[in-house]
């Protein structure tokens, strides 16, 4: 199973990644640490963008390939960036699931006041991400991180989860 995590900076997707993993026995995959791993904090040129994503590509296929869940959060805030994570999960023949994490703009705005041990990104940071955002065009499920436990968002992408499974088995 992929499960992949997308959202603006400041929604939540990070803490509800971690959560999910450890209450579903999932591995956890994050573009920020990744950054961090490869020593291209504050470096955002396309090519660092490139190294960090083909990386983490790298990685989910490699524990794909160990019969691994894996969770993976990122902003995924373009299709580019989407399609090879797609392409991996049809060449591993498993099953892939987006869930997309919102949360207003006040709330964001409050969250990235704090500062966070590996994401650099900032108000400005999230405004340039937010006007650059493309839909997802599947279907997915949608969870606003302000209005929602942890406990409850982690039940509701299992739920989620458990009921694609059942449609894709009955088709």
């Amino acid at each position: 199973m992929l499960l992949l995590l997308s959202g603006l900076p400041g929604s939540g997707k990070t803490t509800l990644a971690k959560a999910y993993a450890a209450r579903y026995g999932a591995v956890h995959l994050n573009s920020d640490v990744l950054r961090r791993e490869l020593g291209l904090m504050g470096q955002y040129r396309p090519e660092d963008k490139e190294k960090v994503y083909r990386t983490l590509l790298e990685r989910t296929r490699e524990l794909l390939a160990e019969g691994k869940k894996v969770v993976v959060d990122s902003t995924f805030f373009k299709e580019s960036i989407r399609e090879p994570f797609r392409r991996v999960a049809a060449e591993s023949n498993i099953p892939l699931f987006w869930v997309e994490l919102r949360a207003s703009e006040r709330v964001i705005r409050e969250r990235l006041q704090t500062p966070r041990p590996d994401s650099e990104a900032d108000f400005e940071v999230y405004q340039k991400i937010r006007d650059a955002y493309e839909p997802i065009p599947e279907p997915h499920l949608v969870l606003w991180s302000e209005e929602t436990s942890l406990a409850e968002m982690t039940i509701s992408i299992q739920a989620y989860i458990t009921e694609q499974d059942n449609e894709y088995a009955s088709n």
